[in-house]
């Protein structure tokens, strides 16, 4: 007799612990994908405003190459330290 009710509540406290494991994960993923998003939308306008007050001092073209360096030379960076995590 209390063997099943032992289950039961056993099966229970497993399922709300699997309910709150679950929605911790989608907290995560959400908040992870806001911060992305966000790292996103503020690179693309921090990158226009550079563009738009060294295109001022030097013109169009200076200002494409300045910004185009510092991301390339960015993406570089990144290349190199993911390659050397993976090594």
């Amino acid at each position: 007799m209390i063997g099943p009710l032992l289950r039961v509540a056993a099966s229970a406290a497993a399922a709300r612990s699997l309910r709150v494991a679950a929605q911790d994960a989608a907290n995560r993923a959400l908040l992870t994908i806001g911060a992305a998003l966000a790292v996103a939308v503020g690179s693309v306008f921090l990158t226009f405003a550079a563009w738009a007050l060294l295109e001022n001092e030097l013109g169009p073209v200076g200002a494409s190459a300045i910004v185009g360096a510092f991301w390339g030379l960015l993406g570089l960076g990144y290349f190199v330290a993911a390659r050397r995590r993976r090594t």
